[in-house]
């Protein structure tokens, strides 16, 4: 019965093209997206008759309906259809903003090349947050109208701070019984001073810890310097600890891509099993901090990195393919927008951005910032993400300020220069605070956007494994829903 109607309305030539977009592969054949993301790979003669409206194949036509390419003429349904999915796939706008960032010190025992942040003397307190600062930022995060809350903890090196992130916790669940949110608390650490009193805390008051862990002792010693040489000893142990006293799944662990990691991708990925983490997440280095003032960011380039991340993905897949199971997280919020309607969760591929709407930071004096990237650029004396003082402004005053304003209307990747004709717009996002940081601008020249290059030679190569081999299907449906 669809086979007659689907080859009656084909005679009658009543098909029309929904708003879509193409490229081609570089195996052969071209990948279609619609609106909402929702792709499909054809043959250059499926393509052609995509293109001429002349179908030959009635499953053809099937494929292309059911993902919103064309309709039949009129037809209404497709339209309200795709728009409900879009509009689902974007709920998440109306809660901003979950994740409230505090910078309780700038003070670190690390020197580490590739730092982000401009570290302090472990020795100078005046660059530690101040107890009123950081009551008046919790004042800011509990009006925020999303239902989950998540308080991260950062430095310099945290729990240099440990005073004050326990009177922010405590103040917090005091607080939530009468805003009653889903609060979590997450303390950013290199975990070389923790102590049974901080564990003891953390137990009682369900505290998540977040790591480093850049790879094996060699690699991680030399990237992450410290008095004594013993950082990557330091953080196995800490990572232990945490695991014995609160449970495995209390600390989590994120490695940064420097020069040395680039020949060792393997070795990096075969620590993280070995230490049992069943996520890695092959980070670029970011262009801010002190990784600019030592130059660490200059040290490789995109393309070298991505030469990096395609070893390692590919290795990823075959320790799956071979029993052992570990998701690669970026590769994992690509799969997110590919294949499901989640807008993926991850701020810097949002769009518009998720600075401000998706994180607010709080600076160690009071300051606020559209996301960590924007407080890094002030440490270099850029102030373009502040949006405003825990002194003097309150969470209104902070979603509409100009500054953010001005980010989210131009981080709007749809409407973007280049962005509205790309195949996989709807699988990247768009971080002004990057292209601000490299090209001097929101939006950026798309062709020279390192940004963009790792999206468009990431988002294909995902496309063709699923395509291609069955367990890759299998493995990517599991990591687009974890």
């Amino acid at each position: 019965m669809v086979t007659s109607l689907l080859q009656d309305n084909q005679e009658r030539k009543v098909y029309e093209w929904l708003p879509f977009r193409f490229d081609r592969l570089r195996s052969g054949g071209v990948v279609v997206t619609n609106m909402l993301g929702e792709w499909l790979k054809l043959s250059d003669s499926e393509f052609n008759d995509l293109a001429g409206k002349v179908f030959s194949k009635p499953e053809l036509l099937i494929k292309l309906t059911s993902k919103h390419i064309i309709r039949i003429k009129n037809d209404k349904l497709p339209v309200r259809l795709l728009a409900l999915k879009i509009a689902t796939k974007n709920k998440n706008l109306s809660y901003a903003t979950g994740l409230h960032i505090f910078v309780v010190t700038l003070r670190c025992e690390h020197a580490c090349e590739y730092c982000q942040v401009s570290r302090q003397n472990s020795r100078n307190t005046e660059f530690d947050m101040a107890e009123s600062d950081a009551y008046a930022a919790l004042a800011i995060a509990f009006m925020s109208p999303s239902q989950n809350i998540k308080l991260e903890f950062q430095g310099g090196e945290s729990l240099l701070n440990f005073d004050l992130i326990k009177k922010i916790v405590i103040r917090a669940q005091e607080m939530n019984i009468r805003f009653k949110k889903n609060l979590a608390f997450v303390i950013a650490t290199n975990l070389a001073v923790i102590d049974d009193e901080i564990l003891s805390f953390a137990k009682t008051h369900n505290i998540f810890f977040s790591t480093s862990l850049d790879g094996p002792s060699s690699l991680h010693n030399a990237n992450r310097s410290r008095p004594g040489k013993n950082s990557w000893e330091l953080a196995i142990s800490g990572i232990e600890r945490v695991r014995k006293e609160l449970g495995h799944d209390q600390v989590s662990a994120l490695m940064t891509t420097t020069d040395r990691s680039l020949t060792m991708p393997k070795e990096i990925i075969d620590e993280y099993v070995r230490m049992g983490f069943q996520e890695i997440f092959l980070r670029h280095l970011s262009p801010y901090g002190h990784a600019v003032k030592s130059g660490a960011n200059l040290k490789y380039n995109n393309r070298r990195w991505l030469n990096f991340y395609f070893e390692g993905l590919e290795y990823i897949i075959e320790l799956n393919r071979n029993g052992t199971e570990i998701v690669e997280i970026l590769a994992s919020t690509y799969l997110k927008k590919m294949l499901t309607n989640s807008s993926g969760g991850y701020v810097d591929l949002a769009t518009p951005t998720g600075a401000g709407l998706g994180a607010l930071v709080y600076n160690y004096d009071g300051d606020i910032y559209a996301s960590d990237e924007g407080r890094m650029l002030k440490e270099m004396g850029d102030e373009t993400f502040k949006l405003g003082s825990v002194r003097t402004h309150t969470f209104s005053d902070v979603l509409l300020s100009d500054s953010l304003l001005n980010a989210v209307e131009e981080s709007f990747a749809p409407s973007n220069p280049m962005c509205s004709d790309c195949a996989f717009e709807s699988h990247c996002g768009s971080d002004p605070v990057i292209h601000h940081a490299t090209q001097g601008d929101f939006v950026g020249f798309k062709p020279s956007s390192t940004f963009c290059e790792r999206t468009t030679e990431i988002v294909p190569f995902l496309m063709e494994k699923y395509e291609t081999d069955r367990f890759c299907r299998d493995l990517f449906t599991r990591w687009s829903v974890r």
